[in-house]
């Protein structure tokens, strides 16, 4: 039997998910402590070297991937960016590509032994961009999930802000649950909803439970502070553009192939993938009929694309 604090335990149920027949592959949760003393902490699938790491979008973690490793069946490594997952806070709160790529090729050479394909969606698209341009030996091809430079990968930032406002504790996993589905997150289900909060939380010392990423705590700060907020609102903007500028080098600097796929109701408008083309006309673009959050809409149709690419 499973136990019941398991982080793997869903996994049964998203193989049945994405029509995978046959054993679970081996997963662990792996860890190394970072030139700074922070950790970086990932997910391992497979005995063999990894083939194909994973990049999550900002305010998620690696098991965003699950499903989409189990249909894809590779030798994958899905790793939980600074601030988020089972890795450590940055303590300058900075979380953006050029920030976070650094950690991504420590993890890498301490856990692959060969070139990859990187697949990152939203902030892990942008992260996987500025590796692919910073340390181009580490990266054999980069697929970007429905993000672009100037698309903001923390779109909504008000409305989530409004999701975290109150308590940064809960008394229980049931009442984060019941909030984000009151809020329309957490995919639209109680079990989908349960399965999200479960893995994006952690429970204290003290048995009250918070979330795992930094953002969540930085949210309810800010929605404590309307002032703030706005003023934080209007650094952003003028921050997108400086983080846009840096992106779109890191998109002129690949020597690797790649590839965009966008969702067809997602942050990537078709307007924005003819952007990208026009800076990198060597990229190929793919549509998919599903939001943001691909790797959790259509994770076996993700997948057969991913392999499709990467022939």
């Amino acid at each position: 039997m499973t136990p019941a604090d398991d982080e793997f335990r869903f996994l049964p149920d998203d193989a049945v998910t994405v029509g995978r027949r046959g054993p679970l592959p081996s997963v662990e949760r792996i860890a190394m402590t970072l030139e700074d003393g922070r950790t970086l902490s990932a997910l391992r699938f497979g005995d063999d070297d990894p083939v194909v790491t994973f990049l999550h979008g900002g305010g998620l973690n690696a098991h965003t991937w699950d499903a989409t490793i189990l249909a894809l069946d590779l030798p994958s490594l899905a790793i939980d960016l600074a601030g988020h997952g089972d890795s450590s806070w940055r303590d300058d709160a900075a979380y953006t590509g050029r920030t976070l790529y650094p950690d991504v090729v420590a993890g890498l050479s301490q856990w692959t032994n060969a070139p990859q394909l990187v697949v990152g969606h939203s902030l892990g698209g942008l992260t996987g961009a500025a590796l692919a341009a910073g340390a181009p030996e580490v990266v054999r091809h980069l697929v970007m999930v429905d993000i672009t430079p100037g698309i903001d990968p923390n779109a909504g930032a008000a409305q989530i802000r409004a999701f975290f406002a109150g308590p940064t504790s809960w008394a229980s996993r049931d009442e984060m649950v019941d909030r984000a589905l009151a809020f329309g997150f957490g995919g639209g289900t109680p079990e989908r909803a349960a399965r999200g909060v479960f893995l994006n939380s952690r429970v204290r010392p003290d048995g009250r439970v918070e979330w795992k990423h930094h953002f969540a705590h930085a949210a309810a700060a800010l929605a404590a502070a309307p002032e703030q907020a706005a003023a934080v609102d209007a650094r952003s903007d003028a921050l997108t553009e400086i983080l846009s500028a840096d992106g779109w080098h890191d998109i002129h600097a690949l020597v690797a192939p790649l590839d965009l796929i966008r969702g067809e109701s997602g942050f990537v408008t078709a307007a924005d993938a003819d952007d990208l083309l026009a800076h990198q006309p060597r990229a190929r673009v793919h549509v998919m009929p599903t939001g943001h959050n691909v790797q959790e809409s259509a994770p076996a149709e993700l997948a057969a694309l991913l392999a499709e690419l990467d022939r």
